[in-house]
Order: C-alpha cells, then structure tokens, then sequence
C-alpha cells in the first residue's frame, strides 16, 4: 500500500506559494515507512482533481493525502469535488458548525453564511479536528481508500497531521517500520564522476543508494527500512564508511553539515582562527561562516573590500599591483589574504576577489574568472583560480566562489 500528496490549488501552479506542504508530508511518510511514489499539483478545479483521484486509484496507490481548497469560498472545492467523485451526499456536521461559530466569536467576528460550506463533509467519513483554523479535515475509508484532507496553511496543517493523522495511521498498522536515511554530502566533485565511482552501490536493496546535486554539492542519500532509527543505522553505516572511503577529501561532511561548519570544527580542533577578505563575494563567505552556531569561538570577522581604496588602506594591497594587474588576479588575492590575516590577527586569512557579472568582464578577464587567496601565519601564500564561466548568474558565480573558498581550506587543513 502506498500513498500519494494531491497538493490543490491554482496559486501552486502559478508559482505564488512555495509548496513546503508536499515536503513536510513526504518526511512525515517516510518516518512512518509508508512507501510514496507520486505527488501531484492540481488547480482548482472539480474535473482535474476527479481525474487525479481516478489517476491516483488506477496507479495503485491506496492512502490520498490532500492538502488546500478546504475554505470558504467558492474556488475551494476539494471535500465536495472528492464527495462527487464517489456520488456520496454531503452532510452538515452540527458540531463543526458550533466549532467554526465559537472560532468566530472569540475572536468577536460574526460567522458568515459561506462558512457553513466547511461544514460539509461527505456520508460516511469523518472529521479531522482542525485546534487552530475553521476548516476542518476528513478521514474516509471507501473504495479500498484512505482520504485525508488538510486546509493548505502549514502551520493548520502541520498540527492537525500531528495530532490526529499520525495516531490514525499507526492505529492502522503503518509506524512499526520506518524508512531512515542519511545524506553525505561531497563537494569539488561532479555528480556524473560521483556516480560512476560508486555505481555499484546503486543496485543495494537494503540500504538504497542515490544521488542528487545542486548548487555546486553532490549528495548521496542511504536510506533503510526498519523498526528503529538506530537498528537501520546499523545497516547504513558500513556502506556509508565504504562510499566515504571511495570519495576522499571529496566528501565533506554528512546530513545538516555545510562547508562552514566542517571548517569551522577543523579549526576548534586545532585551536586556530580564521579571517576573510571579500570583494566579489560582498559578504557571502562571512556569512556562511556566521551561520554556523558557536564560530565566534575560532572566526574573527571580515573586510568587504569592494573598492580598491579599502584594498590599499585596509588591507595593505600595492597600489602599484593593482595598477599592474588590476584588483582581480592572483598577486592580489595572496595580499588581500594576507593583510586580513595580520589586521585580525589571526591564523589563517582567506580571500576572493572576481568578475561576479552580468557585466564588467573582458577578453582576459571573463565575467566568471575568480581567484581565492590563502595566507597562514606558518608561511603559507597559496591562490586558486576558477572560472565559472559567463553562463551563471550573479548569485550563483558569488555562492560558488564562497563555497570554493570553503573548500580550499578545508582540504588544505586536511593536508597538513
């Protein structure tokens, strides 16, 4: 048996509303070991979403989670489209009435005539309590289904799932076996090499093997089924240590680690500290660092040196480089990294100077080309340089750069 999220509403499809509803019930899913294979958007519309359930019925899937068009208003048609599809009466629910009337009340509002309609609830299914909104949610067992319907606000329909939904599942007979999952995360490797390193663990049953990427990041997701988180961490582990051990210093850390938290715990284990130089960049690379939670503890601060007035007077860059080479080059970015390095007086100083774009690059010095320098109180004057070519945004030439910059001294610190 498996389940299948009809997400309802024409905002969806207009892309006016981020759907965190499908994502938030997928997890949920998969914590309870219920197998989930399609979702679905759909408008509001009653002969689209009678086709999704007829489509739905005929792939085999038994639980129909539905989320939004459980309103008022006349575009909210789920209950009633869902009652019709099954030519099943709709019946008003007294106590939804006098439910929906005291919602109203506290809050000194009259009900108006429209709310009634949330009221209605096909023969035969019952109410899922909604605690905090007037729309309330079935559960309706027939036609060899299970139907649950949500409002689409998240946070109505994240309670109504915990509270009611989930002891109804498990009541069931679902929630004995879970589906558990660990993510390892790698980065300075293509998802495509990736994959053709690790292939073989993609035919794995128990634990499943698989690979997504975006941004730059590569991850692989191992996932097993089993009565406890801990007894299918037993199963993940040895092939998570095995694809660890194929991928190098490719791999960077696993589930909710990024690049700024794994340098970030490098650094606190060898009690050393860390200050950056951006240009290009503006502030992205302090930013990542600061998210971490605790890097005041080994990160000092940073010098956005958009200008090259803030280059020469703050960071101590040779005007006469400048003039020679211009701001972005690899003299440059080994002085930026050294003279944040010595201003805060810390151990390691990182920098990134480039060509963000849209405009501004050259024949020789293309929107895309970007240099990261490296300075350590031990000596070391190290620069990278990377060109990520003309074809990527602002946004995403500037979060790669701050992520390489990462990198680099993650690998470096790993070396020595």
């Amino acid at each position: 048996m498996s389940a299948e999220i009809i997400c309802v509403g024409t905002e969806l499809l207009l892309g006016e509303i981020l759907n965190s509803n499908a994502q938030f019930l997928a997890q949920e899913l998969a914590n309870l070991g219920i197998p989930h294979y399609y979702q679905t958007v759909v408008g509001d519309n009653p002969d689209r979403i009678k086709g999704v359930i007829a489509t739905a019925q005929y792939r085999g899937s038994r639980i129909l989670i539905f989320t939004g068009g459980l309103g008022p208003t006349p575009d909210d048609l789920t209950t009633e489209t869902i009652a019709d599809f099954f030519q099943t009466p709709l019946l008003e629910d007294p106590e939804t009435i006098a439910n929906i009337t005291q919602k109203f009340a506290q809050n000194n509002r009259v009900m108006a005539a429209n709310n009634r309609k949330q009221a209605l609830i096909p023969q035969g299914a019952k109410i899922l309590p909604n605690p905090t909104g007037t729309a309330p949610g079935i559960i309706w067992q027939v036609a060899d289904l299970t139907i649950l319907t949500f409002p689409g606000v998240p946070s109505e329909m994240i309670r109504m799932w915990q509270e009611t939904a989930v002891p109804f599942l498990k009541s069931q007979g679902w929630g004995k076996e879970i589906i558990y999952s660990r993510t390892l995360r790698f980065w300075g490797i293509g998802e495509s090499n990736l994959a053709e390193k690790v292939s073989k663990y993609f035919d794995l049953t128990q634990p499943t093997v698989a690979p997504y990427a975006g941004n730059g990041e590569v991850r692989l997701r191992v996932s097993a089924r089993s009565d406890s988180p801990a007894k299918a961490l037993e199963i993940i582990t040895p092939v998570a240590i095995e694809l660890q051990k194929i991928a190098g210093l490719d791999y960077f850390g696993a589930d909710e680690a990024t690049l700024a938290s794994t340098v970030g715990e490098i650094l606190l284990s060898r009690g050393e500290t860390l200050a950056v130089a951006e240009s290009c960049t503006g502030g992205t690379l302090g930013q990542m660092l600061t998210a971490v939670a605790g890097s005041s503890s080994y990160f000092m601060g940073g010098v956005i040196s958009y200008d090259n007035t803030v280059k020469i007077n703050l960071l101590g860059v040779n005007p006469k480089t400048l003039d020679r080479l211009g701001a972005v080059s690899d003299k440059v970015a080994k002085q930026m990294a050294r003279g944040v390095r010595k201003q805060l007086k810390t151990t390691w100083g990182l920098s990134i100077t480039g060509i963000a774009g849209p405009g501004g690059g050259s024949a020789d010095k293309p929107v895309g080309l970007v240099y990261i320098g490296l300075s350590g109180t031990d000596g070391t004057k190290l620069v990278w340089k990377y060109t990520f070519g003309e074809h990527r945004s602002r946004e995403g030439i500037r979060h790669l750069s701050a992520c390489n910059a990462l990198d680099q001294l993650r690998r470096y610190l790993l070396s020595k």
